[in-house]
């Protein structure tokens, strides 16, 4: 089978203003790489401010407007909706950590906070934080990127996987809240993709039970470009008339 090509569409985000979280690295470095090529104006937001620095130096040519820090903070959110300076045309929630595969009775609570906090507590709040905008212009379009443990669980630990199906929910209730208004609420569920997010097996009983599961059912891992090439169609006007789907990205691992 011939190699998969990322392939830019001219001019399809032009004079639109995009926030990406998780720029720095990842999938989210390469949705925000992909929208700001296609010529969007792309406020770049993430925990490492180093990482941020590398991706604004390596391509300064595409002008990405970096904002460091923890979305999980209240304040970190209004500095990212600031940086974007009145308008957001669209929005990709891509910021998240993995848990190390804890069943609920081995899960401690600093674990389920901050896997909560990044993975679901952040999104509903930089969304909360853009709507308004979006309300105003009558148009936005808002991708959360959830995981193949939003679909199953089989795929992660308690912490992960309900945040995951938690951010499903979100992203349902939010399409129909705001479709009317012209807001577009959708979600990409990626399965196992080349990342910097490391994950270990801290629990015997998950290494017993998932292990041999995962060894005979998880499809190859994809490249970061595919995912994000999936995440850009939802946030342009490409995706027009696709709203309240999550959109499983995981080389047909959902259908197994």
């Amino acid at each position: 089978m011939a190699a998969w090509q990322e392939n830019i569409t001219p001019h399809r985000f032009e004079g639109q203003t995009v926030i990406v979280t998780g720029a720095a690295s990842g999938i989210g470095r390469a949705t925000a790489l992909r929208v700001a090529r296609e010529g969007g104006r792309v406020i770049a937001s993430d925990l490492s401010a180093e990482g941020l620095d590398s991706l604004s130096a390596e391509y300064a040519e595409l002008g990405f407007v970096p904002v460091a820090g923890d979305i999980s903070n209240e304040a970190v959110v209004q500095s990212v909706v600031a940086a974007a300076g009145g308008r957001v045309d669209a929005l990709a929630n891509v910021a998240g950590i993995m848990d190390s595969f804890q069943p609920v009775h081995e899960l401690d609570d600093e674990t389920w906070e901050r896997v909560l906090n990044v993975n679901l507590t952040a999104v509903m709040r930089l969304t909360r934080a853009v709507v308004p905008l979006m309300l105003a212009a009558g148009y936005g379009s808002i991708v959360n990127v959830s995981s193949e443990a939003g679909l199953r669980g089989s795929a992660a630990g308690a912490a992960y996987t309900v945040s995951k199906h938690a951010v499903n929910g979100l992203t349902r209730s939010s399409a129909v809240m705001y479709g009317r208004r012209g807001i577009r609420v959708n979600a990409v569920a990626p399965g196992g993709t080349r990342t910097n997010i490391h994950a270990e097996f801290k629990s015997r009983l998950a290494a017993e039970v998932l292990g041999p599961f995962m060894q005979a059912n998880v499809p190859p891992i994809a490249e970061a470009e595919e995912v994000a090439a999936g995440i850009a169609f939802l946030l342009s006007r490409d995706g027009t008339n696709i709203n309240g789907v999550v959109l499983a990205s995981d080389n047909g691992w959902n259908a197994i």
